[in-house]
């Protein structure tokens, strides 16, 4: 009977995972609302500089499904939007979802007049806060929906104006408010993905302190195109070229203070980077430190490779602390060798920090009475018929199990319509 009500499927996240979802289940022929918080679709993958398994640019993959979801009507996508209160059960959901106002309609041509006057600037969050963008910006280079969005802490409205005056395609609308939109659903996936670990918890790393000890995700940006350097891989404090760069495994992993589980894919991130220094800087030495190497799978190739590499130190060990040299901002690796028990102490020009993967769910919890395990993901059986997580939501993975992974819950969210 509740079949009949309604046919569709509600995907809450935009990223890797919630588009593959919502792509399987509208190609099988469901009617598709997808939401994404951010002002764009992508996720997490948007950041990276590259991907496994073909280690290619994030525009290859999501250019492709950016595509599908154009093509087929039976997707609707809401960016700028956040689920506020859900009630009903399976095959007859009743959904409030916020459309936050970015301030910038539908006519928009991305023309980027609007921010040639704009006076005022923001933290440029894409690239975690290492570079700045105006009050009305891009969110990035291949942002979809290609629209601006005016950050509206920074912005000063009418007071300004000045991009409402330029544009010319009446595309700017400062009395924008946030909408209240109502839905109808029959099953809903939860592809909420995760967030990097904060790395200024662990004191002893001197992350938010240091200048020059960063985090993986920073480094991706660094060495992305359209990242704060173009590219190019420098040290945030001087702008210089590194020539000795060390890695800090499980920072904030496996450990009972911060993150007691594995993160999965941080080993294979922090060798694919150390690839993306020697690229740039043949004679640079990296050194990797690390408790345990974790390349599941087809990945250990990846490692193998690394190892035959002869300016890449793999040091078996735990890093005690790091402390900066005031006058050269250099930066003093402390840290016990595991096969020999003595301590090191090691200069290097730049530090980057293996943070770990936390479920967006620890800290925000979805307006439902699901269940989650103790680590804050929601668990492979929510608890609530009709309900379902995808990708990074259960657990920390890679992007291609992810994929994988939200077949299987596109398969769920029709069984649910199906079956009632």
């Amino acid at each position: 009977m509740s079949a009949e009500k309604t046919k569709s499927i509600l995907v809450v996240g935009g990223g890797m995972s919630g588009i593959s979802t919502a792509l399987e289940a509208a190609e099988v022929g469901y009617e598709v609302i997808l939401i994404e918080k951010n002002p764009y679709l992508g996720g997490r993958v948007t950041q990276l500089n590259k991907y496994f398994p073909k280690l290619c640019p994030p525009n290859c993959g999501l250019e492709i499904n950016f595509r599908r979801i154009k093509n087929n009507p039976r997707i609707k996508f809401y960016t700028f939007a956040e689920v506020e209160k859900i009630s009903g059960s399976e095959g007859d959901f009743d959904v409030t979802v916020k459309l936050n106002p970015r301030y910038v309609n539908e006519n928009c041509t991305a023309c980027n007049a609007c921010v040639d006057v704009c006076p005022y600037e923001r933290p440029n969050d894409f690239n975690l806060g290492m570079d700045k963008t105006k009050a009305i910006y891009l969110p990035q280079d291949f942002s979809f929906p290609m629209r601006y969005v005016i950050d509206d802490k920074y912005c000063k409205k009418e007071e300004c104006a000045k991009c409402k005056e330029v544009c010319t395609y009446n595309a700017i609308d400062l009395d924008m408010k946030a909408q209240s939109l109502s839905l109808k659903v029959g099953s809903i996936v939860w592809a909420t993905g995760w967030n990097p670990y904060d790395a200024a918890r662990m004191d002893n790393l001197g992350f938010g302190k240091y200048q020059n000890v960063i985090t993986n995700m920073m480094m991706e940006r660094l060495a992305a195109q359209n990242g704060p350097t173009i590219g190019k891989i420098l040290r945030p404090s001087d702008g210089k070229e590194v020539s000795k760069v060390a890695f800090v495994q499980c920072a904030g992993s496996r450990d009972e203070n911060h993150l007691p589980y594995c993160s999965y894919i941080c080993c294979l991130a922090s060798i694919k980077q150390a690839s993306y220094i020697r690229e740039q800087y043949p004679e640079a030495l990296v050194t990797i430190f690390y408790i345990d190497i974790r390349t599941p799978g087809r990945y250990e190739r990846v490692y193998l490779k690394a190892q035959k590499d002869e300016k890449i130190t793999f040091f078996k060990g735990k890093v005690a602390k790091i402390e900066e040299d005031p006058a050269t901002k250099d930066l003093t690796v402390t840290a016990e060798d595991a096969l020999t028990a003595k301590k090191i102490h090691e200069k290097f020009d730049l530090v980057v920090l293996a943070t770990g993967m936390a479920p967006s769910t620890q800290k925000w919890k979805v307006p439902a009475n699901i269940s989650y395990d103790t680590d804050g993901f929601i668990t492979s059986n929510p608890g609530v018929n009709g309900m379902y997580a995808a990708g990074c939501a259960l657990k920390p993975l890679d992007v291609y199990s992810s994929v994988q992974g939200s077949t299987a819950a596109a398969l769920k969210a029709i069984q649910s319509l199906v079956r009632r």
